[in-house]
């Protein structure tokens, strides 16, 4: 059910045409609202959608207080000047009045991917602890905004949903969202992929080729792990985010782009570019809005959350047995984890544990042994150096295995060793696959 909002003189007559659209059943879903104080929704979570009646008294400052946290459909008496001042201050939609059960229809609808979908979170990221709330904030900020966006925070912590969240709710989400994962085109390709070619540009230039950047006109561009790229990749991009041109491999003229452009790095580009190895003009053109995404151990207690929503996702897959949850035990011990692999992690030991269950919940005994392990305790200063290692060493290849469902290939990968050394180290600590 949504919650929809109507901020107008006449809100009790619109609540009727509302609810004989279909829209308000009697868990009261509309809600009315006087002029004054935005309330609280009623089920305790943001609204959803808010109607705002451009013919009331201070209508500006109202939408300019809810356009952050939801969509706002306008609507007044035909008024061309109205609905254009409107739109320039951040209304998703206009309509004109009388309204109708069908013009409503058709708008909510028009605006659904825009509603959230779960009371857990925001969009479809997850999360109800304060700095998750703070997050989905700045999230709705840049959406309404046309800057650059960095967004930083370790691997695993769910950055690319960031950024489809914002494109999601940004003006430019009915056109392509492209992403680029920077670490994967090599330089020998990176023109050709980017900017694209002309026919005859080169030998085996067949025909005209669009590079990424000119598919994705109009709409936005995310390039994931910005902080990997080579100091040429670096130079490219530099040259787009400054001019908006890009010129494809062969061609005589400048193509203008019009793209939005948000980024992210698991690296502190600060610090890189104190080492030279990131270019300093290029981390401030790219870093206009910062969103930093906190690991799961800050944000603890997002974890059952967070699993219930895993256990829903992922539940589909037992065929035999319907996986309902997850005991208050398998619960604690999930609880006391530290989560080096942050969401993604919790996410691959959820769909493990599904596998794995033999009731409809899960129990300790269907998480991996990793996590019946008790935290290591802060290290005392006579702590061997040799002895320190190996139990940094340990911790770090037992949640390289849970990432990798246990596959030692990918692991030994991950972990930028040979599948052989991994095979000696599982068997040296006696770790379980």
């Amino acid at each position: 059910m949504l919650n929809i909002l109507i901020i107008s003189n006449d809100a009790k007559e619109l609540y009727s045409l509302f609810k004989s659209a279909g829209f308000s059943p009697d868990t009261q879903d509309v809600r009315q609202q006087a002029l004054g104080t935005m309330p609280a929704a009623p089920t305790g979570r943001a609204y959803d959608i808010a109607f705002l009646d451009l013919d009331v008294e201070n209508w500006q400052e109202r939408l300019l207080d809810a356009r952050h946290r939801m969509p706002v459909i306008a609507f007044s008496q035909p008024d061309v000047k109205k609905a254009v001042e409107a739109m320039r201050l951040g209304a998703s939609d206009y309509l004109e009045k009388p309204l109708t059960g069908q013009a409503l229809s058709v708008i909510i609808g028009r605006h659904k991917k825009k509603i959230i979908t779960h009371k857990y979170g925001f969009d479809e990221i997850i999360g109800m602890s304060p700095v998750m709330q703070e997050v989905f904030g700045l999230i709705k900020k840049a959406a309404a905004s046309e800057s650059n966006v960095l967004i930083t925070g370790e691997s695993g912590t769910g950055k690319e949903l960031i950024a489809r969240a914002i494109h999601r709710w940004s003006p430019r989400s009915d056109q392509s969202f492209m992403t680029i994962n920077c670490s994967a085109i090599p330089d020998t390709l990176l023109e050709s992929e980017l900017f694209g070619f002309e026919k005859g540009a080169f030998t085996g230039a067949l025909y005209l080729k669009k590079g990424l950047l000119e598919q994705a006109g109009g709409g936005t561009v995310f390039f994931d792990e910005i902080g990997d790229v080579s100091p040429l990749f670096q130079t490219k991009i530099l040259r787009v985010l400054q001019e908006r041109e890009i010129l494809r491999i062969g061609g005589l003229r400048q193509i203008s782009v019009d793209l939005r452009f948000i980024t992210a790095t698991h690296q502190d580009l600060k610090t890189a570019c104190q080492r030279g190895a990131f270019r300093e003009d290029l981390f401030y053109r790219l870093n206009v809005i910062n969103i930093h995404l906190p690991p799961l151990r800050e944000r603890i207690e997002d974890v059952p959350f967070l699993a219930k929503h895993f256990v829903e996702q992922h539940a589909a897959k037992r065929k035999d047995i319907l996986i309902k949850g997850i005991t208050a035990d398998a619960m604690k011990v999930l609880m006391s984890h530290v989560w080096p692999g942050n969401v993604r992690e919790l996410e691959n030991i959820i769909e493990r544990a599904i596998s794995f269950a033999n009731t409809p919940e899960i129990l300790p005994a269907d998480l991996p042994e990793v996590l019946h392990q008790a935290p290591v305790k802060t290290r005392q200063a006579n702590t061997r150096l040799k002895e320190a290692l190996a139990v940094f060493e340990k911790e770090t290849i037992a949640a390289a295995l849970i990432e990798s469902s246990g596959n030692i290939s990918r692991a030994a990968s991950n972990l930028g060793i040979f599948r052989q050394q991994l095979q000696r180290k599982i068997k040296q600590y006696k770790l379980a696959v």
